[in-house]
């Protein structure tokens, strides 16, 4: 019997007065679905490289908004609020996240390949009619917002799904592989997307990045298949909340998602605030995302080395220590620097770790469903957790548009993200208490 499937028999005697067999997997060692059937390799790492691929479109969209975002309201929308056009963005990422659960469904019914490819297409006809709708906030509200939203939701429940089916000790790296592509898709299309908008204007960058999408994710999603069918189970599985654990995980991942996106959505203006240039805090912004590459990938062996739990646990307390400590007192380029370096290395790890953890918990026969339920929790994070720490910025007597102020005006948001980040790695904590007491053991 594997390592994992030791610590899920004993994570099921902790959830359940029933004999330790197997319990939250709910499947017979001798399955195709149990962990002992698992390649760790093979056709897997072709998986990898179509669910990173997949992985770089979707976060090169929700990493980059802040460039489009800049580049319409310094073209086409120059009577619109920032806070508008913000709340675009805003809309994509919890569509992104809100229909996890239909997601999953959709894989039962017609496979991961086929979800992928409809979820490319999507993405893809969301961007291209976005070149056709910049001078409108309600057309860019239903294609960027809603329908391009709607793609990146059925693309990001299959990369998470399809390399649990081919990994179990190794799935760490497998996720920290493929999350790695989201981190270099942010960096490069982050810089891309600027180029192209200055070049081409902003009608043109939507389209290309649409056709860019279609034209190598429709490729890797066709190399997609599930190496077993996915199991019928109930669309919410409410018996995962008889597990303390996973409720507590959960709650980390719906409460934790308030704060991911406040640094890069910020990081611009606190860098004018404090007095350097407009390019430098777009730096800060590029070395952020790509320290969240670097995060992404690391978090995947330390999860096989550590413990997945483990892993979570140092991965919120970083985030939250770095912006409680750091991010209050960065009143120069080096302080700053630091800040976005670490706390980009912790917000890349969190999209590692946290389906590694679901996965570790229930197994490769549920771990689709756990997933998707886990992800729905984070649209209210993902929808409001930016605004309001805007809200704040704009109480505390801050201004949108930037220039030199006190970063006292930063602070209430400041504190308001970290504050949240700390109650996540608290639900962290929890759950590795209820799961294990002892402080060295692999979790």
């Amino acid at each position: 019997m594997s390592t994992q499937t030791e610590e899920r028999l004993e994570l099921s005697t902790l959830t359940s007065s029933s004999p330790p067999t197997n319990t939250l997997s709910n499947e017979p060692p001798e399955s195709a679905y149990s962990t002992t059937a698992i390649p760790d390799g093979g056709y897997g790492w072709t998986i990898v490289f179509s669910c990173a691929l997949l992985t770089f479109w979707f976060n090169g969209m929700i990493n980059c908004w802040g460039v489009l975002q800049t580049a319409l309201l310094d073209s086409t929308l120059r009577q619109v609020s920032t806070s508008t056009v913000s709340f675009v963005g805003s809309l994509g990422l919890a569509c992104g996240v809100a229909f996890g659960l239909f997601a999953v469904r959709l894989m039962r019914w017609l496979g991961s390949r086929t979800t992928a490819l409809l979820g490319i297409s999507i993405m893809s006809a969301g961007l291209i009619g976005s070149g056709f709708t910049t001078s409108n906030v309600a057309g860019l509200f239903g294609t960027s917002g809603f329908l391009a939203g709607i793609g990146m939701c059925l693309v990001y429940a299959v990369s998470n799904a399809v390399p649990v089916q081919y990994f179990s000790g190794k799935l760490g790296l497998a996720n920290g592989l493929v999350k790695l592509g989201g981190g270099i898709g942010g960096t490069v299309m982050a810089v891309s997307l600027d180029a192209l908008a200055r070049r081409v204007g902003i009608e043109w960058t939507f389209r290309i990045q649409g056709l860019l999408t279609f034209s190598t994710g429709i490729p890797a999603a066709w190399l997609l298949k599930d190496r077993v069918p996915l199991r019928n189970a109930p669309f919410v599985d409410l018996e995962m909340f008889r597990s303390v654990p996973f409720i507590a995980v959960f709650l980390a991942g719906a409460v934790g998602t308030f704060a991911l996106f406040v640094p890069p959505y910020f990081l611009p203006l606190f860098a004018q605030s404090i007095g350097l240039s407009s390019s430098t805090g777009a730096g800060l912004v590029a070395g952020f995302n790509a320290c969240n590459a670097v995060g992404r990938f690391l978090a995947g062996p330390l999860c096989d080395k550590i413990g997945p739990v483990n892993m979570f646990l140092i991965t919120m307390l970083l985030n939250a220590v770095s912006m409680l400590a750091i991010w209050p007192v960065s009143d120069a380029l080096g302080p700053l620097a630091v800040f976005a370096m670490l706390n980009g290395v912790a917000n890349g790890s969190f999209f590692t770790t946290l389906p590694t953890v679901v996965a570790s918990m229930f197994g490769p026969g549920r771990a689709a469903v756990a997933m998707g339920m886990a992800v729905t929790g984070w649209t209210g994070g993902y929808l409001m957790g930016a605004p309001i720490a805007g809200y704040l910025l704009q109480a505390g007597g801050g201004r949108e548009d930037g220039g030199r102020q006190k970063i006292n005006v930063y602070r209430p948001a400041i504190f308001y993200a970290g504050g949240i980040a700390l109650a996540s790695s608290m639900f962290v904590l929890f759950a590795r208490v209820k799961m294990d007491r002892r402080v060295v053991k692999r979790i």
